[in-house]
């Protein structure tokens, strides 16, 4: 492909993230509801927005590897990812935050409406088991909006690696 193959033509339109959404969860034959998202100054406040608990709402980030490839890591909102859990289970010693930038250009979507759906390059998905038998909200793409979905089938369409990756989030000071 070249550079200009991927440059939208007057004739190509740009799908927005919900579309991408959209289009990849029914290829992967995934039941999705995507609603709106009121705005809300908390978890807690989101999650009961949602008629969720905040370990419901569930954190896509993207994580990237010490080589620059990068990997989505879904974390329910209540709990952090424990950098050694994560490094032990992929074998490696170092993992970061990429940059904002970093993580638009790798999946398409900004900081607040990343999910693993649609995303721009194809990422391995490794999930908290903590997120197993439940009903989860994800972002959907696009600011405003939140992905409803079963969690098994998630995971499932995924093929994500699922493990203990979190920690409790530490107090705030």
């Amino acid at each position: 492909m070249t550079p200009t193959d991927s440059m939208p033509t007057t004739d190509q339109v740009t799908p927005t993230g919900r579309e991408r959404v959209e289009t990849d969860a029914l290829a992967r034959a995934l039941e999705i509801e995507i609603v709106e998202r009121p705005q809300a100054d908390s978890l807690e406040a989101a999650a009961a927005l949602l008629g969720l608990e905040p370990s419901d709402v569930i954190k896509s980030l993207v994580v990237k590897r010490h080589d620059g490839d990068y990997l989505f890591a879904l974390v329910p909102g209540d709990r952090q990812i424990s950098w050694s859990k994560l490094r032990a289970l992929l074998g490696v010693n170092k993992l970061s935050l990429p940059s904002a930038d970093l993580a638009l250009g790798a999946t398409g979507y900004e900081r607040g409406t990343i999910t693993p759906f649609g995303s721009l390059t194809p990422l391995p998905v490794f999930a908290d088991e903590r997120m197993l038998g439940k009903r989860v909200a994800l972002g959907a793409g696009s600011h405003g909006l939140s992905l409803l979905t079963d969690a098994n089938p998630l995971l499932a369409a995924f093929d994500a690696t699922v493990a203990d990756i979190t920690d409790p989030l530490k107090p705030r000071a």
